[in-house]
């Protein structure tokens, strides 16, 4: 069951640094090719930015997953994620879950209170509502991703050791934690590109073959995009190249054509 990979996939990927500069900043657009084998599977782009919600300026980020092709007949999928996100903490105040899986849907919104520590979900497709506590620091799926671009002291990390944040999906608040594997230069459509390499642990079974089926490349530089993401499944693997960026807060750094 693939319902939550093409898109999913990325939002899992993790930048770090401890460098002064912002590892992004509004206008920063990403696009991922997602492909199945041979097959070209689909598309995702994530993009950020400004807004303001509540009267407050926040990072307004949007991310959209959809297939392609004749996968587009197959297995259908429209995905969006969006999330609000704090300029300072960069701890979420609302996220938007809207999609559309070869017919499995979800259409929720989340509202966090950061004083109160409680988050209310409101589930348009079933027209529930439901208030969750969380813990400090809190994460909803994609302002992980770019709460975790700026995380201090992973320069030191040593191979084996893992980062842990909690992250608020599916009503409740999980571990999410990740492992650093070490370094490579690996060859894009960019040139050679040197990245960082970390395995989040997944759930084995269902989907994925072990907890460590997910590879994840991340530029090794101010940055902190994925470049690259591959998923041993059940069957098979589904890989995730990026294939264009724009707005990049910082020099993109390429070792070699």
């Amino acid at each position: 069951m693939k319902k939550n990979i093409i898109f999913s996939l990325l939002l899992f990927t993790l930048g770090f640094d401890t460098q002064k500069d912002e590892a992004f900043s509004s206008g920063e657009y990403l696009k991922f090719r997602v492909h199945y084998g041979i097959i070209n599977a689909g598309y995702a782009t994530i993009e950020v930015k400004d807004a303001t919600l509540n009267d407050q300026a926040v990072f307004h980020v949007i991310g959209k997953g959809y297939s392609t092709g004749m996968t587009k007949f197959f297995f259908n999928v429209e995905d969006i994620y969006e999330s609000y996100i704090d300029k300072s903490t960069r701890n979420p105040y609302r996220f938007v879950r809207k999609i559309n899986e070869g017919g499995y849907t979800k259409n929720q919104e989340g509202f966090f209170n950061q004083k109160t520590n409680k988050v209310l979900v409101k589930d348009y497709k079933h027209k529930t509502e439901k208030t969750f506590d969380f813990p400090k620091n809190v994460q909803d799926i994609l302002s992980s991703f770019y709460y975790l671009r700026n995380y201090p002291n992973v320069n030191k990390i040593k191979i084996g050791e893992s980062v842990i944040i909690d992250m608020f999906f599916d009503n409740e608040t999980t571990k999410f934690k990740l492992k650093f594997i070490g370094r490579e230069d690996i060859k894009t459509k960019f040139g050679v590109v040197s990245t960082m390499i970390f395995r989040p642990l997944v759930q084995s079974g269902r989907i994925f073959k072990e907890e460590e089926s997910l590879t994840i490349w991340i530029s090794d530089d101010y940055n902190k995009i994925p470049i690259r993401i591959k998923a041993n499944l059940l069957v098979g693997s589904l890989k995730a190249d990026l294939e264009e960026y724009k707005g990049l807060n910082n020099p993109f750094k390429i070792k070699s054509k």
